[in-house]
């Protein structure tokens, strides 16, 4: 059976891209899709165990949002040690706090490229989340572009 990792989008642009820099990046791996907060949670209730590699959630959702699956996935034994990436286009210095106030492993600035993409992807497949984590707000923003 394949990795997976988990990306909660309501842009199917977005998806589409995620997708294509994954099959270059991480062929071994199987993308999960969820297009909305709620649909990500019962999916990972569904699917899990096995867990993911990592879940990236768009904050800007409907149902729930980034933040409301971020909390809840921190309170779910079976899901609270998945590395949770934050993938926004919010840069704003209130958002990233809030994000790792809540129990993100990493915060990211969706890429305005794709090669930027899948730098990022290879980036955050490449860190051992075993020793690397939590990034402190103050020390570690990923911005790719």
């Amino acid at each position: 059976m394949k990795p997976s990792i988990f990306l909660a989008d309501d842009d199917d642009d977005d998806c589409v891209l995620f997708q294509d820099a994954m099959n270059e990046v991480a062929r071994d791996h199987e993308l999960v899709i969820a297009y909305d907060g709620q649909e990500l949670l019962e999916t990972l209730d569904a699917r899990v165990p096995p867990e993911p590699r990592a879940i990236f959630i768009d904050l800007n959702m409907p149902r729930k949002n980034g933040i409301e699956c971020l909390q809840e996935i921190k309170t779910i034994d079976k899901l609270k040690n998945i590395p949770v990436i934050i993938l926004s286009t919010s840069s704003q210095s209130g958002s990233i706090e809030t994000a790792y106030a809540n129990g993100a492993d990493l915060y990211i600035t969706k890429p305005g490229t794709y090669a930027m993409l899948k730098k990022t992807i290879e980036i955050v497949l490449s860190i051992d989340w075993k020793t690397s984590r939590p990034f402190p707000f103050d020390q570690f923003f990923l911005s790719i572009s």
